[in-house]
């Protein structure tokens, strides 16, 4: 069985993507919204908005005369959003399910992208898409994750699907890393938004060290893009869990070194770069 794209992915993980959001998404998303510089009464989007960990607090920046579009292609994500959103009596989101690639909307004053732009089959068009929705002057900050990030807990879960899977299937890393690769280190994600539609580019390196106990390293598993190298047979399911923890240890700690981004689209008769 080929593995499926990251961007494909069934509507499932979003509890297990919940789990995580204390420790790992929530601190990165408040980095970008901070870097993004959200004003009273801009207009946002935030694509691949996941649970919120950026809308809220892009929300909460606009203020009422503001408004944030959360886009992100799972239902089940989208309601956990929106049920922060209402727990906080925020009434300036609108959430809609459906793919932030072909998202048609804007002009934005600002676009947050958090851990989703490599998620995409052509992270190109994707890149240059955003570009397009921004008004003249509007701002891009997205997070990626850092070379070397993710490595070892990569290597484990590998290594427990190639035990029980045939080895076309296991050795072929997620299609998601090639793309995130091509955007791991300073240098790269400068040259790639450069080349993309956007200028002034500035990238900020976030170190973070998240200890997972085994439960939360395989709700890492099912909530992330690595759900895509898992079986779909419940009982194969669970022998690759069981062996991804057991080689994982209880005193794992995941390596989620990160960038934070942020970047300009000219205004009328400036060139990228």
């Amino acid at each position: 069985m080929t593995p499926r794209h990251a961007s494909a992915l069934p509507d499932q993980g979003a509890e297990d993507f919940e789990l995580l959001a204390p420790a790992l998404w929530n601190p990165i998303a408040n980095a970008v919204v901070a870097a993004a510089d959200v004003h009273l009464g801009e207009l946002v989007l935030d694509a691949w908005a996941g649970t919120g960990a950026g809308t809220i607090p892009a929300a909460q920046l606009c203020g009422p005369d503001g408004t944030v579009d959360a886009v992100d292609p799972s239902a089940a994500m989208l309601d956990m959003a929106r049920a922060k959103a209402e727990a906080l009596n925020l009434e300036n989101i609108r959430f809609s399910v459906g793919d932030p690639a072909h998202w048609s909307a804007g002009p934005y004053d600002a676009v947050l992208c958090c851990y989703g732009l490599f998620l995409v089959p052509d992270m190109a068009a994707t890149t240059t898409r955003m570009a397009s929705l921004l008004r003249p002057g509007g701002r891009l900050a997205l997070s990626t994750w850092n070379e070397g990030a993710l490595e070892g807990f990569e290597a484990i879960l590998l290594e427990a699907c190639g035990a029980e899977r045939a080895p076309a299937v296991y050795q072929a890393r997620p299609d998601f890393t090639a793309n995130w690769e091509k955007l791991a280190s300073e240098e790269k994600l400068v040259d790639w938004l450069a080349a993309h539609g956007f200028r002034e580019a500035e990238v900020q390196a976030v170190s973070l060290s998240v200890p997972l106990e085994p439960g939360m390293a395989w709700s890492l598993v099912l909530g992330s893009g690595y759900r895509t190298v898992l079986p779909e047979a419940p009982d194969l399911r669970g022998r690759i869990r069981d062996r991804f923890t057991a080689l994982l240890g209880e005193d794992f700690v995941l390596n989620a070194d990160s960038l934070v981004a942020t970047a300009r689209v000219g205004e009328p008769g400036q060139t990228p770069g």
